[in-house]
């Protein structure tokens, strides 16, 4: 019994120790972070702060109702933008897939090479990519869409990978003990599988790419950011207020049924 007391003890404590020097650990990295970026804190509450604060949150909790008709039209561009360049990412995101996956493609130096070329995809952010192609066609909304589709790519190829890999390969196996060829394979064995996942992947990045696309427009790319960049450069709180308002209702109702009809495919 003393014997257990002892264990317990000795038990508690190494747990007591950990807990302390993670802690220890975690407020060494804030206070280092907040050394590192130099934070002035005279001029956080300097008399200019605290008077720009007071005079421009009370316009941004005023929008101002007239804009609503141009702002919505705008909306309406994002939500276009991101739209498409989804539904762009979404198919070509197929074949990187497929290649990535080791149970469809039996050569580990293309898996390798697909999953290398995901990851430098993800690595680049949306608005690199949308400045690289505002500097090359001109700013447009096309320009979002071209950004959006690549960098989704990278997201989307990674996941349909790991759907593709963990399929029931014995339903693969059984169809070609029966003489079936590949493209039967496929399309009566693989893809009836992967569909349901495919597509809530798809609908998933495409809540992510509607908050990126509003992003996007304040570098030239179109939609509402533009709208967001003008607003801002004039001073006009009570629009860019309005603007908020908007992208958040719309922002919550594309989450809303997004999930609902993820939970209807899943």
């Amino acid at each position: 019994m003393e014997h257990k007391l002892t264990l317990k003890k000795q038990r508690t404590k190494k747990q007591w120790i950990g807990f302390s020097l993670i802690t220890a650990t975690v407020i060494a990295l804030y206070l280092w972070t907040f050394i590192g970026i130099d934070i002035r804190w005279t001029r956080v509450f300097s008399e200019r702060s605290i008077d720009n604060f007071s005079r421009v949150i009370p316009q941004l909790f005023s929008p101002d109702w007239s804009a609503f008709g141009k702002v919505m039209e705008l909306m309406w561009q994002t939500l276009q933008m991101a739209y498409t360049g989804t539904l762009l990412a979404a198919i070509l995101a197929i074949p990187f897939g497929f290649f990535a996956a080791s149970n469809m493609v039996k050569s580990k130096l293309l898996n390798t090479f697909s999953k290398w070329l995901l990851d430098a995809i993800r690595a680049f952010p949306e608005l690199v990519l949308a400045l690289m192609f505002v500097a090359a066609i001109g700013p447009s909304p096309f320009a979002g869409v071209l950004a959006i589709a690549i960098g989704s790519i990278g997201m989307l190829g990674k996941l349909y990978c790991e759907v593709i890999e963990s399929i029931d390969m014995n339903v693969v196996e059984a169809l070609e003990a029966n003489g079936a060829n590949k493209l039967q394979v496929l399309f009566y064995g693989i893809i009836p599988q992967i569909i349901p996942e495919f597509l809530s992947y798809a609908i998933y990045r495409f809540e992510i790419d509607v908050r990126a696309s509003t992003i996007l427009g304040i570098i030239g790319a179109g939609g509402i950011g533009t709208l967001i960049t003008i607003a801002t450069q004039n001073r006009n709180w009570d629009e860019v207020g309005m603007i908020l308002v908007v992208i958040v209702v719309v922002v919550t109702i594309i989450d809303t049924l997004s999930a609902m009809i993820r939970k209807r495919i899943v």
